[in-house]
């Protein structure tokens, strides 16, 4: 992908400025050596995990591309476009379920944890998408769905033929109240009673999300070897690490009774935050479990384990465990619904930096299948900014499929509603679609997603398909392209400390430094020039066409972003 080079300077003035003035460090960001006394040194015997200096993409495989024109993506149109992900730079690509499944939630209601689902392809198709993968220099993540199960995999199906079952502990139930109403108050994730009846059975099960997936017991042995095997069955067929979905909810204690109502909720928003989770979600013994797993995953050389981590943030890193034995990566969710605003960026970025323990690594995410794409967060004149952010903070960042192009949540009408959250909670803006809108590749009817009917209409960003956003030198793609290649060949980039330089009047500043070498990131979060006293080589720039070049102040345009080798 050409575009733009690792060396861009800065273009002639405008009219319209405003004066940055620092708020840390000295006049011109220069050196001291106060700064090379915080300089964090990496020894030449030690080599980083890959995980720590790598980037890891997300592939929704329902969006990527479909290879037998049945309108959902698959493993093969994935392995076709691996070239595309190898050009951009990632590290590894993490796949969302592909396991079979009755797909009431897409995926994430399994049926058998040690196959494929015929929709996406078969075992030898994965496996030879894991030898392609592992031929171009990149890693293979798959998402573990640990916390509950369809309501059509054998171990319930068994479980709910009789309360003598063998299965019937491996999952959670519970008697009625003398009332006949369901064991406790809670709301599922997705708006409804947390607890289904099964009329067989006379009992309740507890579903933490819809009524299809029914919570899985982790306190029964069977259940957990049974789930640390499949973790094996997949490591042995060379999966590089595992994002484990829905971690928080692996240890709900309904014996704990009702959850209490959360003082702040109000009847406009989210039911299922209608009372405060402190019996379902982040129980203590979920942590045990984690570290079983992760037990599994250091078995196996050069492997990850990364949790969806949601949560205040005391709780989320607790998931790195005391001695570091829980996940290398519980995710970092403070950016994914922030406000798109300077302060509340910045002050998030720093809460954050603060509250990892000595010696865990960080990480970032912008997007995800599950909230709405940072382009209509942040707006589309945004996205430049956004994307430097994402791949320029201290930590491991994770790039949602597509946001390299600039895809928007898509306008999904009422009759092509896909997503069984929407459908429960209509009316609310709840609905996953919009971010999950098959990937635009190259011109045509569907946009070289398939050849037959999508699964949810294609949409295009205003900056084109991959191929417009390919022939434009000045597109996002390519910019990120340049972005990713200018922290491959950074250590600065990646191992570097972290330090906010400026954070006012709408202007970003923070510093990466390693070994003597500085640089720093500068982001206009304004439509507005902005001049600041930044003094050193622009390496590199979301302004395309202004090559390489000194500054001693540097002017920022309206939305721009900037990197800069400090002189």
């Amino acid at each position: 992908m050409d575009g733009f080079a690792i060396s861009v300077g800065l273009s002639g003035s405008t009219s319209r400025h405003h004066q940055i003035r620092l708020v840390r460090g000295d006049s011109h960001l220069k050196d001291s050596d106060a700064m090379q006394q915080e300089t964090v040194r990496t020894t030449a015997q030690t080599t980083p995990e890959w995980w720590k200096t790598g980037i890891i993409y997300q592939i929704y495989p329902r969006s990527f591309q479909d290879s037998d024109g049945d309108g959902v993506g698959d493993l093969a149109g994935i392995e076709s476009r691996l070239d595309y992900l190898a050009d951009l730079g990632v590290d590894a690509i993490w796949i969302s379920p592909i396991f079979p499944s009755p797909m009431a939630d897409f995926g994430y209601d399994v049926s058998d944890y040690r196959d494929i689902d015929p929709m996406f392809g078969t075992l030898a198709d994965f496996d030879r998408l894991v030898a392609a993968t592992h031929r171009r220099g990149m890693k293979l993540i798959l998402d573990f769905v640990p916390s509950h199960t369809s309501e059509q995999h054998p171990w319930f199906t068994d479980a709910r033929s009789s309360r003598s079952s063998p299965k019937r502990d491996w999952y959670v139930w519970r008697d009625a109240k003398p009332d006949g109403s369901p064991p406790t108050n809670w709301i599922s994730e997705f708006g409804r009673p947390a607890w289904t009846w099964d009329e067989g059975s006379g009992q309740y099960y507890l579903n933490i999300f819809l009524s299809e997936q029914p919570a899985l017991n982790w306190r029964n042995p069977e259940v957990q070897a049974e789930m640390l095997d499949t973790l094996r069955f997949w490591y042995d067929r060379g999966v590089d690490g595992f994002r484990v979905d829905a971690i928080t909810h692996i240890a709900p204690d309904p014996d704990k009774g009702d959850h209490p109502p959360d003082p702040n909720w109000q009847e406009h928003m989210d039911p299922s935050y209608r009372y405060l989770k402190v019996h379902s979600k982040h129980q203590p013994e979920g942590l045990d479990f984690v570290r079983m797993m992760r037990r599994v995953t250091d078995s196996y050389p050069d492997r990850v384990l990364i949790g969806e981590t949601d949560g205040e943030l005391k709780a989320v890193m607790t998931y790195y465990g005391e001695a570091f034995d829980a996940f290398q990566l519980p995710f970092n969710f403070t950016l994914l619904n922030a406000p798109w605003e300077m302060a509340e960026i910045v002050r998030r970025i720093e809460t954050y930096e603060a509250a990892l323990p000595d010696g865990g690594w960080g990480n970032w995410v912008l997007g995800n299948h599950d909230c709405r794409r940072i382009a209509s967060r942040a707006g589309p004149a945004q996205a430049a900014v956004a994307a430097t952010l994402l791949l320029t903070l201290k930590g491991t960042p994770t790039i949602y499929q597509g946001d390299e192009l600039g895809m928007e949540s898509a306008e999904i009408p009422p009759h092509a509603v896909r997503d069984p959250w929407e459908k429960q909670v209509p009316g609310r803006g709840l609905g996953r679609d919009p971010a999950r809108t098959p990937m635009p590749w190259e011109p045509g009817p569907t946009h070289g997603f398939s050849d037959g009917d999508p699964w949810l209409p294609v949409f295009v960003p205003a900056g084109g398909d991959v191929a417009a956003q390919r022939a434009d030198t000045t597109s996002l793609l390519n910019y990120v392209c340049a972005l990713i290649a200018l922290r491959r060949e950074t250590p600065a980039l990646t191992l570097g400390t972290y330090e906010t330089t400026v954070a006012q009047d709408g202007v970003f500043i923070f510093t990466r430094r390693l070994d003597g070498t500085v640089f720093h990131i500068c982001l206009n979060f304004t439509g507005e020039t902005r001049l600041c006293p930044v003094k050193g080589e622009v390496v590199l720039s979301s302004r395309h066409g202004s090559e390489g070049g000194a500054v001693d102040t540097l002017q920022l345009e309206p939305d721009e972003a900037a990197i800069i080798k400090a002189a």
